[in-house]
């Protein structure tokens, strides 16, 4: 079993009609057409969204996507029209509402990695290869690939799996010519953003974007480069072989499958409620990734 403890039901705003629930994310259209996403505090593991979430969580992913999209439209444009919460919607969705562009949407996530960890340290330990792609001997978790990969996954509903997939077979699904803009543009955004993190002291390791196209043209969309689409690791604590210090949940993750949580993650039962201080300590990683790539202080 997976997918959400207890899904919420979508508010109710004049002029918005809901379109989708999401991990995190709730989705309306308003009477323009246009999309308007709302960034909540849940929090997902494992293929659950918990019962619990972490504060600011939500508005902390949009004021980042904000920033680095300010950064990348000279590579690719983005979706945004505005960061202005609808007339009439709760005072909770200030700072955490993006009014979109509504995009045809293209039906992969595209994956950027720069070093070996995760599902594709997984793969690798197997064949050596990662999405089809021959890698060299000797890698192990943490190391930097001789240079970024594309490595594109399905979209997966929730509580399921994203499932990683051959180029090739994004190229079957989406047209030859739109699978090499797809892997060259990814490759671009990535190399751009890993170059900002690097000199902020922060190793970007791997990340996904969404794509959609406005017509002919391709569009940056959904969120961008937060700890929720990305693997951020502290430079100065980066040391290939090992599990990697992280800006992320990594601190849900592991309270998940410790003996202290009591749950057991292949049962049938829901995940707990998190406790008190690994709400915090989740909290504060999403805050120092922000203030650590931004420069700004939050709140």
């Amino acid at each position: 079993m997976s997918g959400f403890v207890e899904k919420p039901e979508p508010v109710e705003v004049p002029g918005l009609v809901h379109v989708h629930t999401g991990k995190v994310r709730d989705l309306y259209r308003d009477e323009n057409g246009d999309l308007v996403m709302v960034a909540t505090d849940r929090m997902s593991a494992y293929d659950w969204v918990l019962p619990t979430e972490i504060p600011d969580k939500g508005r902390i992913l949009t004021q980042l996507s904000l920033w680095w999209f300010d950064r990348l439209t000279d590579l690719v444009p983005h979706h945004v029209l505005s960061a202005e919460p609808p007339a009439g919607a709760p005072a909770d969705w200030a700072g955490r509402t993006l009014v979109c562009r509504a995009l045809d949407m293209v039906p992969v996530e595209c994956v950027a990695r720069g070093y070996l960890t995760g599902s594709g340290l997984a793969e690798y330990e197997q064949t050596r290869t990662v999405c089809g792609l021959a890698l060299p001997e000797g890698l192990v978790d943490g190391s930097e690939l001789p240079s970024p990969i594309f490595t594109p996954a399905t979209k997966a509903e929730v509580g399921e799996h994203d499932e990683n997939v051959s180029y090739e077979e994004v190229a079957r699904q989406v047209s030859a010519e739109t699978a090499a803009q797809l892997r060259q543009t990814t490759l671009a955004v990535y190399g751009r953003a890993r170059d900002i993190a690097r000199d902020r002291g922060i190793v970007l390791a791997d990340t996904k974007f969404e794509f959609g196209f406005a017509g002919e043209e391709l569009v940056l969309a959904d969120e961008v480069l937060t700890p929720d689409s990305s693997r951020f690791w502290p430079a100065d604590e980066w040391q290939p072989g090992r599990p990697q210090a992280s800006f992320d949940k990594q601190f849900v993750r592991d309270w998940l499958s410790s003996p202290a949580s009591g749950w057991d993650r292949k049962g049938e039962l829901p995940p707990p409620e998190l406790p008190q201080d690994i709400v915090e300590r989740t909290r504060a990683k999403y805050v120092e990734a922000y203030e650590r790539l931004t420069g700004m202080s939050w709140g």
